[in-house]
């Protein structure tokens, strides 16, 4: 650019601001805020460093430059909650104006047509730099609040799973800063990546993830709503994962426990390995498997009249004891459940007769039998 272009325009960028700010406030709803004075003067301010700034460009091209105005004002389109669309459209009004002047008074200024064309370039050359300046302080703004969002995310997960419970006021609090709608009820769930390379799940935006934590777990808001374990089931591809039963908010912690010793469970082959384990479905097995030492301590008492038994025999009798107890003690239902016929069933419940006397008409032994014995059929299904 000839030397002195920048002093001869300078005078006039007064006029140029004026008309610029005109423009933009007819143009473009979003600044028009005639009554707001404190944003009329952010919005001259603005336009004014990007007239000085141009001149000091233009003069000084190679001193070094920090369009630090312009990140800020990305950031509080940002902050507004607005998209970068108003102050690009602000932004090229702007430039059109100060063309449409430069051309206009192109004689008054003594401006040649090469030096007239190589300051059009340079407006639009100048509008890209300001435009990268404003779209970098938007994305980071946007990235900030993002992460701030995120982190208030998981401060609330973890909240939630705090033990004991932490004050319902203190989570509602929370969940109102990350606009989470506080549910009758929660489910905690477990997770276990199947194999190394499975993408992250693409979870709906109320389910509260922690799937960064040493034991990978999400919080589901209102499990038992339609088609909900269905479509997280969907999503969970890649994963194995247990979902605890539905419980009041407080109970989030409680719900994700039983969830975990499920996943546990499953891993042993006691629960199923496929799909997303469902506590609720197999609550008498958690119930069972919770202190395995106390069961284990039971069993030795009630089937040690077994004890002495042959393995094979040992298993058959302990099976038709279980059907026995499980269907109603008829030989039939036994038979039917055991795929044998009767007279067998017959002849090995007189087998458990002889062995047991009258300890099977007290119902404590009966309910105490089948509990053992149904711990010890989960067992040897995983071998």
């Amino acid at each position: 650019m000839p030397a002195g272009v920048a002093r001869l325009l300078r005078p006039r960028i007064g006029d140029v601001a004026d008309q610029m700010i005109t423009e933009i406030q007819r143009r473009v709803p979003e600044y028009a805020r005639p009554d707001d004075e404190i944003y009329i003067k952010v919005l001259r301010l603005s336009v004014n460093q990007a007239l000085q700034g141009f001149l000091e460009r233009i003069e000084n091209p190679r001193a070094p430059w920090d369009p630090e105005v312009f990140r800020t004002i990305g950031r509080g389109e940002a902050s507004e909650g607005r998209g970068l669309e108003p102050f690009q459209t602000a932004m090229r009004l702007g430039a059109r104006v100060a063309w449409r002047r430069l051309t206009e008074q192109s004689e008054q200024l003594d401006l040649d047509p090469r030096t007239l064309y190589d300051l059009g370039e340079a407006i639009f050359v100048y509008l890209d730099q300001l435009a990268d300046a404003a779209a970098q302080g938007f994305a980071e703004a946007r990235a900030h609040a993002a992460g701030e969002m995120e982190r208030r995310r998981r401060r609330l997960l973890d909240l939630l799973l705090t033990r004991p419970a932490a004050s319902p006021e203190a989570v509602a609090d929370l969940a109102r800063a990350v606009g989470w709608r506080l549910p009758r009820t929660v489910a905690g769930v477990a997770l276990e990546e199947r194999d190394g390379g499975s993408p992250l799940p693409v979870l709906p935006p109320d389910v509260l993830t922690g799937l960064d934590r040493n034991a990978p777990c999400l919080v589901v808001p209102d499990p038992g709503g339609p088609g909900r374990v269905q479509a997280l089931e969907s999503v969970l591809r890649g994963w194995r994962a247990a979902i605890g039963p539905a419980v009041p908010l407080a109970a989030a912690a409680d719900s994700l426990g039983w969830a975990r010793e499920a996943l546990d469970l499953g891993t042993r082959g006691i629960l199923p390995r496929r799909g997303l384990l469902r506590c609720a479905d197999h609550m008498a097995t958690l119930v069972v498997f919770k202190d395995e030492d106390l069961v284990a301590a039971l069993a030795e008492v009630r089937l040690a009249p077994l004890a002495h038994l042959p393995q094979s025999r040992q298993d058959r009798l302990a099976e038709t004891l279980l059907a026995w107890l499980c269907h109603g003690r008829g030989v039939a239902e036994v038979a039917a459940a055991l795929h044998v016929h009767p007279q067998t069933v017959r002849y090995r419940l007189r087998q458990i007769e002889q062995l047991y006397g009258d300890a099977l008409s007290d119902p404590d032994v009966r309910f105490e039998l089948e509990i053992v014995l149904r711990a010890r059929q989960a067992r040897q299904g995983t071998t």
